[in-house]
């Protein structure tokens, strides 16, 4: 289900379009999900069972298991629903970012204050 327009590429970069967007679609609804406190709290119940009742499929769920934002991003995954479910655990965009970038936080923090200056 192509376009057939020549996708834009970004060494590095899965970039989110209509392909990402449908891949990550039952990903990106269960995250949409978390704005509720009893769905949040559903999901720490029972993890698997809560994948299964988005029909997350195997990639989804090994890279929700492991909270790797690369892998969730690549399973179709969009950083703006990704952050509910980060959320979860404490997480916040910094944190996102720098596991994005293979940072610590504060190492991301510091790149963003310097961007910031120029």
């Amino acid at each position: 289900m192509n376009s057939g327009k020549q996708k834009r590429e970004i060494p590095g970069t899965t970039m989110f379009d209509g392909d990402q967007a449908r891949k990550g679609y039952a990903l990106n609804k269960m995250c949409f999900s978390f704005n509720s406190a009893e769905n949040r709290a559903e999901f720490l119940r029972d993890q698997d069972a809560y994948c299964a009742k988005y029909g997350l499929n195997a990639q989804q769920r090994e890279a929700v298991r492991n909270l790797n934002v690369l892998q969730l991003i690549a399973a179709g995954g969009n950083t703006y629903f990704l952050a509910k479910l980060g959320g979860i655990f404490g997480l916040d965009m910094q944190d996102i970012g720098a596991q994005q970038t293979g940072m610590t936080k504060d190492e991301f923090k510091a790149k963003l204050v310097e961007a910031g200056r120029r």
